[in-house]
């Protein structure tokens, strides 16, 4: 009764030791006094730390690096491979940025240029119409093709969506101005698409990551320990604790 009474207050101590220090500060042999009892040895058992607290949640993970690639792999402590992620991703928000402020930039020209150079009046008109101009002269010349194609329901107004570039080399210019800002917008979407990616790979490997640190960990953690009452002619009787860690 008494050597269970000392087990359990050992085994009480050992837990509540883990929450400061790590369990493989426990190799060294512990030794109690008990009283005198016959030379009795206890077979060897292996228990597993119930201790969860250290242990890394994927959920977390996956969550980190949505927010920030390579801050799940810091959750896992593997920053060394996240890092990367982190990178990348600032390289695509600094490539998204500047597409996007480029794009606007031109936009803004080609619009202006078709109201002072092709009489466009920039009220009222849709992206598809501001595509069009870029590729024919006049509305006259636009509205014939669409005629002679059949194509009645795209003719334009030629009051509303008047545009008339007098010569091809205005038209071509435009058209660079325009051709130049869809480019810019195409390579926002780009980036937006990279960013989303970014976060996806990084989620995949910090969870990757997690699940070696946790395995790692339930070896770390993994002891067998070997319970044994000594008789010794000249000494007390001692009741021995000892931790063998299983890797």
């Amino acid at each position: 009764m008494k050597r269970i009474f000392l087990f359990i207050i050992v085994f009480s101590s050992i837990i509540k030791s883990q929450e400061s220090e790590s369990l493989l500060s426990l190799k060294s042999q512990l030794q109690f006094s008990n009283s005198p009892v016959s030379g009795v040895q206890i077979p060897e058992s292996r228990i597993q730390n119930p201790e969860l607290s250290s242990r890394k949640n994927p959920g977390l993970a996956i969550l980190y690096s949505l927010l920030l690639p390579g801050m799940g792999e810091l959750y896992a402590d593997r920053y060394d491979t996240g890092v990367y992620f982190t990178i990348a991703d600032g390289v695509l928000w600094g490539a998204l940025a500047g597409f996007n402020i480029y794009g606007n930039w031109q936009e803004k020209n080609y619009r202006a240029f078709a109201e002072s150079n092709g009489g466009v009046t920039l009220a009222g008109k849709e992206s598809s119409y501001f595509a069009v101009i870029s590729s024919y002269i006049s509305v006259d010349e636009y509205n014939t093709i669409q005629e002679l194609n059949r194509e009645f329901s795209k003719v334009y107004d030629p009051v509303k969506f008047y545009w008339d570039w007098k010569s091809n080399d205005r038209r071509r210019e435009y058209r660079e101005m325009w051709s130049s800002s869809e480019s810019a917008f195409n390579n926002v979407r780009f980036a937006a698409g990279a960013l989303i990616l970014n976060r996806l790979i990084s989620a995949i490997n910090a969870v990757r990551l997690v699940s070696a640190y946790n395995k790692d960990l339930e070896q770390e953690l993994s002891w067998n320990i070997y319970f044994s009452v000594q008789n010794k002619s000249t000494l007390p009787q001692s009741f021995n604790l000892n931790f063998i860690s299983i890797l």
